[in-house]
């Protein structure tokens, strides 16, 4: 049996360990003093966070976080999960990169005669998801940026297509939205509200937004639908383009409970219509690997959705007419049916004004997909740019110190005077 005294300073508890059979360890108890320095060190941390003037509270503010800062040069012709949109004229595509939303003539911006994408948006919140407004006039997005509340999170906003006049649509603290999109009149958005249960994987519903809510503090929206339970997600809003409908998908897999192992060659997501006249809603697109991301045309007259075939990701278009469904495009990249996708099972794709093209992100390329013969072409991009950055907080760690602290005790005993224990640890 071995025996070791604590010091003063009432630190980690430190052993030095003599391999005789099990170890036994004393220590003393901590006096005053010490636990007075540790509540001064408590205090001092909780001081220096910053505290909002309404309410008293702590608050995040997301562009300005503390840490030793610094800007990261980028310079990229491709991306991942980007989302886009394409102007109603036709003439420019909307996308998000790295937390930043950038625009850029349909034909591309790959960097020749100095022609880059144009930045609408910068600064360290995470801007994604833009969409166009029907007018083309203004660009609405998801950003976790600090808002009304001055509580970061995401929220909808929106801006002029120059990436000017950004303001905030909702103002969400707990139960954030992302997924904007425009009803057909452009007065109203929709997006994703997310709510949690019991874990923190969560579910979704749909709400619906006045564009100029905030100006008249009205910002509460108005509930589509309802969450079928707290675990199985739904994504992906939008309306029809006569505005009677809403299109969106949802995990319709059995039970309650969120399950990892899904078979994607039977039917995981489903894309579902809810009429807003009648308030009814059924199940639009079902059958063997699912269907998500739905986008209806500009006449109306087909929807195109994104299905699992075998292990590929397939690009399929709808015929609202006869119900006749036709893989357009196999090559996009692998969906998120199987996992909980809180962003959308595929990125936002969109159609080009004549309803020949739709543009979308596959293998790390904006493409210009044929919809009659399902041949693409690369739009391509060129971004030189920066970021700025918050270098990681690291602690050094030693892989076999001769002392370290001890983080169980087992049978533990004071001694008669008190200030002592004995306890046995490390076998």
């Amino acid at each position: 049996m071995q025996f070791a005294r604590l010091n003063s300073t009432f630190g980690p508890l430190l052993a030095t360990l003599l391999l005789l059979g099990s170890s036994c360890l004393l220590a003393e108890t901590p006096t005053e003093s010490d636990q007075a320095k540790i509540r001064a060190k408590k205090q001092a941390r909780t001081s220096s966070k910053e505290v909002t003037p309404q309410d008293g509270k702590q608050t995040w503010n997301i562009e300005a976080p503390p840490g030793d800062g610094f800007e990261q040069p980028i310079e990229v012709n491709e991306g991942t999960w980007i989302s886009l949109d394409v102007s109603p004229d036709g003439s420019e595509i909307v996308f998000d990169l790295l937390g930043d939303i950038y625009s850029m003539p349909i034909a591309g911006a790959d960097g020749s005669a100095g022609h880059q994408p144009a930045k609408l948006t910068s600064g360290m919140a995470w801007d994604m998801q833009p969409r166009y407004s029907p007018d083309g006039r203004w660009i609405a997005f998801t950003s976790d940026r600090s808002g009304k509340s001055e509580r970061a999170g995401d929220n909808i906003w929106m801006m002029r297509r120059d990436g000017s006049d950004a303001k905030q649509v909702t103002n969400e603290t707990f139960q954030l939205l992302n997924g904007p999109a425009w009803s057909p009149d452009g007065n109203y958005l929709v997006a994703r509200k997310h709510f949690t249960g019991r874990r923190s994987l969560g579910a979704g519903e749909m709400w619906m937004y006045h564009r100029a809510g905030s100006d008249s503090d009205a910002m509460s929206g108005v509930q589509l639908t309802q969450r079928a339970n707290d675990q199985k997600d739904v994504n992906e809003p939008i309306f029809s383009r006569d505005g009677r409908f809403l299109f969106y998908s949802q995990d319709a897999t059995p039970g309650d409970s969120f399950e990892y192992d899904k078979d994607s060659n039977k039917q995981i997501y489903v894309v579902k219509r809810l009429d807003l006249k009648k308030g009814t809603t059924e199940n639009y697109i079902t059958g063997p690997g699912g269907a998500c991301r739905p986008v209806p045309s500009p006449d109306g007259k087909t929807l195109a959705f994104v299905r699992r075939v075998g292990a590929k990701t397939g690009l399929h278009v709808l015929d609202v007419e006869s119900g006749a469904i036709r893989l357009v495009y196999d090559e996009l990249e692998r969906d998120m049916q199987e996992a909980w996708a809180i962003h959308g099972v595929y990125p936002a794709y969109a159609w080009t004004p004549d309803g020949q093209n739709i543009i979308a992100w596959a293998k790390g390329k904006i493409r210009s997909i044929s919809v009659v013969d399902g041949s693409d072409e690369i739009i391509p991009f060129r971004i030189e740019d920066k970021r700025e950055m918050r270098r990681a907080v690291r602690f050094p760690v030693a892989v076999a110190p001769d002392n370290f602290p001890i983080k169980m005790l087992r049978w533990v005993q004071v001694s008669p005077t008190e200030n002592q224990v004995v306890f046995q640890s490390l076998g």
